[in-house]
């Protein structure tokens, strides 16, 4: 019987920490659990949960930092950011969709897997964000590193090493972190009926064109009727968002769909639909489909992406599409998960990150969820794991491959 704690403070954590590594039991790490059947599937022995670790420490919103406690609900953190005109500018995904699954998720959750959305090739990822982190290693010790401004550091940065860890470190347990303003109007060009090669290049052309893009996704028509209740124009669309003051979006978005018009037909979206629009692509919903079909987010070059669902589509039954100016292929497939094969071309296309995020128990027994890494990496990432968690009791079976 597994057992399950949810301590209310650090000194609680700690405790739990010190008794799990002096009788070498492990610990799986959890937040809000919404992103339970991510990683290779390992039995621990204790739950350990940092939900009732909750609240906001500290805002400031004249210098755009926040503190929180990591069990801090993200829509709690989301909901004080709005009141002040701000917002997380990475665009944490809510994985629940494609999960299926319940409960809230979590601010340090999110830093914690190094969450990030559609703007992230703009804003930077979500440890781009954190300033400032407290944490209980492995020997129930627990650390601070950074502060509430961002400096350069040298040496070992823990702050950006915890971002991504997937408790594998350590148990977050408050996080500072910067924010930024919500841009005052919002809107989207969408060019449509474009395949995925034509598609690559206007994205290509909008980043060369000065409007600044904050978004730019593909959505081939396999996908296209999923988003915004099918309310897209017909055809596949490629979909460019702009952000900023409303009279500047309006003279970017008329000298991007001159630019696009030789593609095909533009139009534009109002700052609602995009608004809506985003937030699907974020959260992957063509995908929330309920079932456990292998789903793959892969990161490889902008100029790769529609390659190698190319080479796939040859081999494979496979649906897709594309996020981060192609750079972020979301694949989810028909039959078998195929991870050797999508491995292999993504090495072939100059390399990328390949991250199994769902599938059936039995694939996730057999199959790496994260990218294999090379072993000058792994001896890295186990000489470092050695110093923070020695017994080895946080998260087995999952280590950090987020990019």
């Amino acid at each position: 019987m597994i057992v399950h704690f949810e301590p209310a403070s650090e000194e609680g954590i700690a405790s739990v920490v010190r008794s799990a590594a002096a009788e070498r039991v492990t610990l799986a790490i959890v937040g809000g659990g919404t992103r339970a059947g991510l990683g290779n599937p390992v039995r621990t022995d204790r739950t350990l949960s940092t939900r009732r670790l909750s609240g906001i420490v500290s805002y400031n919103p004249a210098e755009m930092t926040m503190s929180a406690l990591a069990g801090t609900p993200l829509a709690e953190v989301e909901a004080a950011l709005r009141a002040k005109g701000q917002m997380l500018s990475f665009e944490p995904m809510d994985h629940r969709p494609i999960f299926a699954t319940s409960g809230e998720p979590t601010i340090g959750g999110v830093f914690a897997a190094n969450v990030s959305g559609p703007r992230r090739y703009v804003a930077g990822a979500a440890r781009d964000s954190l300033l400032g982190v407290r944490f209980v290693n492995g020997a129930g010790e627990l650390i601070k590193a950074g502060g509430r401004v961002m400096k350069n550091v040298t040496g070992l940065d823990l702050v950006k090493l915890m971002a991504g860890s997937y408790g594998t470190l350590g148990i977050l347990t408050e996080v500072t972190f910067k924010v930024q303003p919500v841009p005052p109007a919002a809107a989207t060009v969408v060019v449509s009926g474009l395949n995925d090669a034509e598609a690559a290049a206007a994205m290509a052309e909008t980043m060369a064109q000065p409007v600044e893009a904050s978004g730019a996704a593909h959505l081939p028509e396999s996908v296209r009727g999923r988003f915004l209740n099918g309310a897209l124009p017909d055809g596949a669309a490629t979909v460019l968002r702009l952000e900023g003051l409303a009279d500047s979006v309006d003279l970017r978005a008329e000298k991007l769909t001159t630019a696009l018009s030789r593609f095909g037909s533009v139009s534009r979206l109002d700052a609602e639909a995009t608004r809506l629009l985003w937030a699907e692509i974020r959260d992957v919903k063509s995908y929330a489909d309920g079932t456990r079909r292998a789903l793959w987010r892969v990161s490889v070059a902008p100029s790769s992406g529609h390659q190698l669902v190319a080479a796939l589509r040859l081999q494979t039954g496979v649906d897709a599409f594309y996020d981060w100016q192609g750079g972020l292929v979301w694949l989810r497939m028909e039959a078998d998960a195929e991870a050797e094969l999508v491995r292999r071309y993504v090495g072939a296309l100059g390399g990328g990150h390949a991250s199994l995020v769902r599938a059936g128990d039995n694939v996730r027994a057999s199959v790496p969820a994260f990218e294999p890494q090379a072993p000058a990496v792994v001896q890295l990432t186990e000489r470092i794991r050695a110093r923070f968690d020695p017994a080895r009791i946080f998260n087995p079976g999952r280590m950090a491959a987020n990019k």
